[in-house]
Formats: structure tokens, sequence, C-alpha cells
């Protein structure tokens, strides 16, 4: 297990002692082009300023800001949607809601291309997945932020440590997003982009990938890297798969069917538990009928 699960906080890693970190860590400033110069990531009054965290020999993205980092997701999503040349921006945070009004979330990114008079001539969404943490992230940063001016080196072993919930990340967040919005903006024609960490869309199922030309959905696949020059965490494009919207809500929406035979054992074992449990203390009429 490793000793430490803190990576980078605010923005830096947790051994960086330059006067910049100092300055980011004092102020609870988020370098990643966040919506406000602060990180806001948990409670804007007292921000979670956790960027990543070591997960068995990798940095593992949890915040998703993170990926903000120069703005390669909105680049590199704009050249899956839009032709070479095209003026386009990006706007965040944007409603999506159905045929009834219902709101079916908000948009992480939507790009859009427009002309020389600003009129919108095409659109494309980009969804930014970071990694879910389950444990408690929050004791060890309050612990490194207490003590970092004393400590040389900083270590964690306690209960609750925080790990990377790949799992969770995708049942709880990615399949209910890619079905609600993505649905309504493949019913719209529109093309999608997801964001996310190379060992996170590893987890998922073999999505069967395509060219780029008959692609509705790129997932853009990103890690950090450590650069010596400057000490710190750098984001890297690692490459870009393209998939079809509809076999891959089949994959990631379905899950593979274990042996009915293990889930008959498990029901019979709570059978058993239940009639056990249920027992009278005094014989039925049926019992008494049957001495």
């Amino acid at each position: 297990m490793d000793s430490n699960p803190l990576a980078e906080v605010f923005g830096f890693p947790i051994d960086t002692k330059s006067p910049e970190a100092g300055r980011y860590r004092k102020s609870k400033l988020c370098p990643f082009n966040n919506k406000v110069p602060s990180c806001t990531k948990d409670k804007a009054n007292d921000p979670l300023g956790v960027c990543s965290i070591f997960e068995e020999g990798q940095t593992i993205i949890t915040c998703p800001v993170r990926f903000r980092e120069d703005w390669l997701i909105a680049e590199h999503a704009a050249q899956f949607f839009f032709e070479t040349d095209t003026s386009w921006t990006s706007l965040a945070e944007v409603r999506l809601t159905d045929k009834n009004g219902n709101v079916a979330g908000n948009i992480d990114l939507v790009l859009v291309s427009y002309d020389e008079r600003g009129r919108i001539l095409d659109f494309g969404s980009l969804e930014i997945q970071a990694v879910y943490i389950s444990g408690n992230i929050r004791q060890p940063f309050e612990r490194y932020m207490s003590s970092r001016h004393r400590l040389s080196s900083f270590s964690w072993i306690g209960p609750n440590y925080p790990k990377a919930d790949f799992l969770s990340s995708s049942r709880k967040r990615l399949a209910p997003q890619m079905l609600y919005k993505g649905g309504i903006l493949k019913a719209w024609g529109k093309k999608q982009s997801v964001a996310l960490q190379t060992a996170f869309f590893e987890t998922l199922p073999g999505l069967r990938e395509v060219p780029e030309s008959k692609a509705d959905i790129a997932w853009l696949l990103y890690d950090l890297r450590f650069h010596e020059e400057n000490k710190r965490f750098k984001l890297i494009h690692i490459k870009t798969v393209y998939t079809e919207f509809e076999p891959t809500l089949r994959q990631i929406t379905t899950a593979k069917p274990g042996r009915m035979e293990d889930f008959i054992v498990v029901l019979q074992h709570k059978l058993d538990e239940k009639l056990e449990g249920n027992a009278p203390d005094a014989p039925t009429i049926a019992d008494i009928a049957l001495t």
C-alpha cells in the first residue's frame, strides 16, 4: 500500500517547496482554469484541494478541473467536432433539458463554432470524468495542510485509506450521463467527447472502435507525467478512441452476468436464515395433526 495518498494539493506535488507552490497553498488557489481563481472542490469556503492521488504507482486525477490544464481537452475535442480553421469557443456548465422541460443535467463544456457575425454554426459536447474516491481523503489532506511547514516528508497510514473507485465512477456518473444527456445529443445528431484518464478507460468494457469518420463519441485519454524541470505533473494526451453511440451505451450499461447457480446459493442462504428466524416456539395446528 502507498504510504501517502496525496499526489497534488492545490496544483503542486506535496513535496514541492517553491514560493509559487506556497502561494497557491496559502491562498487555496487553482492553477487549472477553474471558474474562479480559488479552488472550489467540495466546499467553496473550505475546499478539498486534492487534484490527484497516488494509486498503486499511478497518479490518478480525482478533480475534473484538473483536466483543464492548458485547455488541451477543448483543443482535442474541437479537432473531432469541427473542420480545420473553424472559429470556435467553449461554454461551461450548459443546462440540457428534454422535450418536457425536465433537466437531463449540465454539460461540462459545449464547444460551439460560429461565423464572422457570431452566429452558431455547429456544436458538440465535452464531458470530463474524474475518478471518485472511496475512503477518507479529507483527513490526510487536512493533516498535511496543518503540518506542511514543519514536516520534511509526509506519510499517512490511517483507517479508510483513500482509494480510486473506478466502478462507482462509471456506474454512478459516466453511465447515467451517457444515458440521459448523451441520448438527447445523439437524437440531435451531435458529436460527443469524453475526457478521462487512461486507467479509468481501461476499467470499462472493451468498446468497439470505429474510424473517426463514423464515430459519434471521441474518448480523449490523458495521464499525468512528472516533469523534472519544473517539479510538477503535466497533463499528457495519450490517445483518442472513437466509438459509435448505441454499441457503446449497451456495453457500458449492460452488466456481464455471473453464474445463476451462485445467485441461487445466496438466495438459499437468505431463505434458510429467514425460516430459522421465524420458527414458531409453540407447535402449529399442522404440527399437531402430524403427531
